[in-house]
């Protein structure tokens, strides 16, 4: 990058690849794109490509991961080798696995976990090509995703990169502004529809003139990324089809827990008879054994 892009960055206010300040890359939103899922998302943003996947409510295994009053979360957040320029070493690193937790909390925020005792909601994100706010593109696929399993959810989370780069504040950094001497990245995701924080990290300093700026700018840019999440969700289903499959899930959920208890009753009956037969068998021989001496 030469001095001249940089003089002309601040100079013009338009920025390396042409966009305005409080502009996002583009952005598109496919819903429904696995079969083998229970629910999943594809997602473009700029030169960012995610696949999202849910699998679940089911069965947290092994059962030590259980959790009696809520279901589990577990996002695992995996970049492809071919993602970025350098190739990326094959297997998941202290990033992917920083970046999971970040997903499974963000998420736990907005998923009604307590209708889901003992299960485990699987999140599976994976980056084919990468170029600067994978983060904040793997949680808005994901979130995606979770409504079109029919995931009963508070809201959408809606997720943006927000910053500072080349002394201005800017909307949805590239790489080439991550890059920047004075480069400040703030992944920001919020409930669209309460504005709701449920993420917020910030790499670099701020002041506090600054802060105000990019918060205001990060939660302006959050509702451009919801209206593209609505626009996918709706194509695919009605408000009313989505409400339904959350309350089919709800109820599925429900019955396997039921037949689950009975079964484990019917078990405890079936063990508790067998002792009972070994006892008796037990007592008739001791007794056999006294009549023949």
């Amino acid at each position: 990058m030469s001095k001249e892009e940089v003089i002309d960055y601040k100079k013009t206010k338009k920025r390396l690849d042409g966009r305005k300040m409080d502009e996002i890359r583009p952005l598109s939103i496919k819903v429904g794109v696995i079969p083998n899922a229970d629910g999943s998302a594809y997602l473009e943003w700029g030169q960012n490509k995610v696949y999202a996947a849910v699998y679940g409510p089911r069965e947290a295994l092994p059962k030590h991961t259980q959790n009696p009053y809520k279901a589990v979360i577990k996002a695992v957040y995996r970049m492809a080798s071919f993602s970025v320029p350098d190739r990326k070493r094959p297997g998941p690193n202290r990033r992917d696995h920083e970046i999971s937790k970040v997903l499974s909390e963000a998420l736990e925020k907005v998923v009604f976990v307590n209708q889901f005792p003992n299960t485990e909601i699987a999140v599976m994100v994976e980056v084919a090509d990468s170029n600067a706010g994978s983060r904040v593109a793997c949680l808005t696929a994901a979130a995606c995703a979770l409504a079109d399993a029919g995931i009963p959810m508070r809201d959408l989370v809606s997720a943006v990169g927000v910053g500072k780069a080349f002394n201005e504040i800017v909307l949805d950094l590239n790489k080439d502004e991550e890059d920047a001497p004075d480069a400040v990245d703030v992944p920001l995701a919020i409930m669209p529809t309460t504005g709701e924080i449920v993420l917020l990290q910030m790499d670099g300093l701020l002041t506090r003139k600054e802060w105000d700026a990019v918060a205001a700018l990060g939660i302006k840019g959050c509702q451009q990324v919801y209206e593209v999440q609505k626009k996918a969700l709706t194509e695919r289903f009605t408000v009313e089809e989505l409400n339904k499959k959350a309350v089919e899930k709800a109820v599925g959920v429900e019955k396997n827990t039921k037949k689950e208890v009975v079964l484990e009753k019917k078990v405890d009956k079936v063990d508790k008879k067998e002792k009972e037969s070994k006892t008796e068998k037990k007592g008739k021989d001791s007794k056999s054994k006294k009549v023949r001496k």
